[in-house]
């Protein structure tokens, strides 16, 4: 390994972690030349069995030899910045880290069409903004059966450090992308479920829904759900029978419920 001790987050090298935001990782102008944080040894072994490209880690020196080593040794030139924890301490989360982290190049971004070839099942986040929400939804999603997942450009990025780590690597195993436009899913034979309280909304198990062969289930913000010109353009509203007097659940828990339903 190429292990390189700093005792400052200044070094240059470092700004990635330290010091570049979300939107500075993705540089939407020169998209080739993006980054993202992966965080925690697990996930960063999911991102890389993905074929993630990986450009450093950033270790505390104690996990060098227990995490580190096992995944850094097949890239003998990427340099293994480490330090001991006061110096760690002072970037921002690093508390959440276990341990190591990792930059690594964005993927190239995928077409509508290419990641939802064959699925019978994909979701469709429209503006969901919160990080461990987005996370929480892909995890839900993998593991529960749907194909693929596409995301508003109004939605938060998969490949933001804490969505990453919440989903526990799935973000790396199941195909998604951006969807520009809802005619896309049409275009692809898909009929639409959107996930709201509405006066034709028809309950999540109902036989309709279960026997559309592609079907594309739609989630909105975690605040004002989705929008009405939306719902009248969907081909049915769905809503999870709640009781107690409850109106609705988090969209993370209620993405797993309809998951859950609809995949069967």
């Amino acid at each position: 390994m190429k292990i390189v001790s700093i005792d400052s987050l200044e070094h240059p090298s470092l700004a990635p972690y330290a010091r570049l935001t979300e939107a500075q990782l993705r540089n939407r102008l020169h998209p080739g030349e993006g980054l993202f944080i992966c965080e925690s040894a697990k996930v960063i072994r999911v991102a890389l069995a993905a074929g993630m490209q990986p450009v450093s880690f950033l270790a505390e020196r104690k996990y060098i030899d227990t995490q580190v080593r096992a995944l850094a040794e097949p890239f003998p030139d990427l340099p293994v910045y480490t330090a001991e924890r006061p110096v760690l301490a002072a970037l921002t989360g690093y508390e959440l880290s276990r341990g190591v982290l990792c930059a690594m190049r964005r993927p190239p971004e995928r077409g509508v069409g290419e990641v939802c070839r064959g699925a019978r099942r994909v979701a469709v986040l429209d503006s969901v903004v919160n990080s461990e929400n987005t996370g929480a939804i892909f995890r839900a999603a993998a593991a529960l059966g749907i194909d693929a997942l596409l995301l508003t450009r109004t939605c938060c990025d998969p490949l933001n450090r804490r969505a990453c780590r919440v989903s526990m690597g799935t973000v790396f195993q199941l195909p998604w992308t951006w969807l520009d436009h809802y005619d896309q899913l049409a275009d692809l034979g898909f009929s639409t479920v959107a996930l709201a309280l509405t006066d034709r909304s028809v309950p999540i198990d109902h036989p309709s829904l279960r026997a559309s062969d592609r079907l594309a289930i739609i989630m909105g913000t975690e605040g004002d759900g989705l929008p009405d010109t939306l719902l009248r353009r969907c081909d049915h509203v769905a809503r999870i029978p709640m009781h107690r007097h409850v109106d609705s659940l988090n969209v993370a828990a209620a993405a797993a419920v309809a998951f859950y339903v609809l995949t069967q």
